[in-house]
């Protein structure tokens, strides 16, 4: 099978297991359970708290002892277990315990798969900018695949998406290991420092003030990534409460309606090339922020009907870029910044920041601040302030990017990834 199909297969597959419950939970968790907010918020914590502590061991492992794709495989058929677990459970604490399991079997296979594509893409000398783009859009056409099948097969509010995701899991687990092998790249000497012998090398790059300051950033934006994965399928599907859009398509359809944003996603993923070679990290990094403060903005004031409806499609269209112009390009920039012997770690603590840190404050804080300011005493949530809110602080954001992070745009600095 050609080399770049087993890397899409691999892409399609890594993010059709999370697309199938990720977007849909709230309206499962809310409508189905009828469970709280504040809790709910705590759930979506598990996969800043998986990120803070898996990738940086697992892309230490791939880098010190085992190979990256029997490490990958082993985690799939583990966090496949364990959604069929999840599928089972029935009271909120318990949920809570099961699904931390699961994100910690998953959060580091997503850098993983990314240091996977580049070990096989450089190992066989293709130009990885050029050619990973293409082969991630499919990650998201995975996710939307996904998404499709638990709307339209009626599961939106049921357990029955954490099965199809456990399937599929499984599946992928057992595929990766028939990819190419990656084996661990940072052979020790003897005379290594203790630093060195336990893996911790990536750490050092904290010392660079850039790389640092960017670490730092992917922190904050990361609070943003998964704030409307938590609340907006939930948000559309709360239109049914007001009698004029309860039987709209938005209504009926809301997964299908958030699936435009993925879709959105594919273009951008494509366009990231260009963009990075003319433009450089900072003003990429920059137009991903401006991009959010518009996702936000436009979920504000969007209605299933008229002006309404285009804003709800134009917040979808416009996170294609927010997603994308941070993460893949981030991912890019890492790779480009780091020595080749800690690239899987550097990738470990990219996804550590943003869907760690930056995922679990923004989860916890959203979670405590809708409970706290933006919940009517029925339960309805007051969704226009609500958006509103982290398009604020999107925008806080963006302007503090601006000042504070320098980086001289090279065209060439990312032909480095190619060796």
């Amino acid at each position: 099978m050609n080399l770049k199909l087993r890397l899409t297969i691999l892409s399609f597959l890594q993010f059709f297991v999370w697309g199938a419950w990720l977007i849909t939970i709230g309206v499962y968790w809310f409508g189905t359970k009828q469970w709280g907010g504040a809790e709910f918020g705590t759930v979506f914590s598990t996969l800043g708290i998986a990120s803070i502590i898996m990738p940086p061991i697992t892309g230490i492992i791939a880098d010190r002892w085992l190979n990256a794709e029997k490490l990958y495989g082993i985690l799939h058929i583990l966090y496949g277990i364990t959604l069929f677990a999840l599928a089972k459970v029935d009271d909120p604490q318990t949920f809570f315990s099961v699904m931390l399991v699961a994100m910690l079997f998953y959060m580091p296979t997503i850098s993983l798969s990314n240091s996977i594509a580049y070990y096989i893409l450089k190992n066989n000398n293709y130009d990885v900018v050029k050619e990973f783009p293409p082969i991630r859009v499919w990650g998201t056409l995975g996710f939307i695949a996904a998404m499709w099948i638990t709307n339209l097969s009626g599961n939106k509010a049921t357990e029955v998406q954490f099965y199809i995701g456990g399937v599929v899991a499984v599946v992928l687990g057992i595929y990766a290991f028939t990819l190419p092998k990656c084996p661990p790249q940072n052979n020790i000497p003897a005379d290594a420092s203790l630093t060195e012998k336990l893996g911790l090398n990536a750490f050092s790059l904290f010392k660079n003030y850039k790389m640092a300051l960017f670490f730092l950033f992917s922190m904050l934006l990361g609070a943003a990534l998964q704030l409307t994965n938590m609340y907006g399928d939930t948000f559309l599907s709360d239109f049914a409460k007001v009698d004029l859009y309860k039987d709209s398509f938005v209504v009926k359809y809301s997964t299908i309606i958030m699936s435009i944003s993925q879709f959105s996603e594919t273009a951008f993923i494509l366009a990231i090339p260009f963009f990075l070679k003319r433009f450089g990290i900072k003003k990429v990094m920059l137009i991903s922020m401006v991009a959010w403060v518009l996702r936000f903005a436009f979920f504000a004031y969007g209605t299933p009907d008229g002006y309404g409806l285009i804003l709800i499609m134009l917040s979808c269209i416009v996170y294609g870029m927010a997603f994308d112009f941070f993460n893949i390009s981030g991912s890019l920039f890492v790779e480009s910044n780091t020595d080749y012997k800690i690239r899987s770690s550097a990738q470990g603590l990219f996804m550590m920041m943003t869907n760690g840190f930056g995922a679990m404050a923004g989860s916890l804080g959203s979670g405590w601040l809708i409970a706290q300011y933006f919940t009517l005493g029925n339960g309805d949530k007051m969704w226009h302030e609500i958006w509103l809110s982290f398009a604020g602080y999107a925008l806080v954001v963006a302007i503090l990017f601006a000042v504070m992070f320098h980086h001289k745009h090279n065209p060439e600095e990312l032909g480095d990834i190619k060796h």
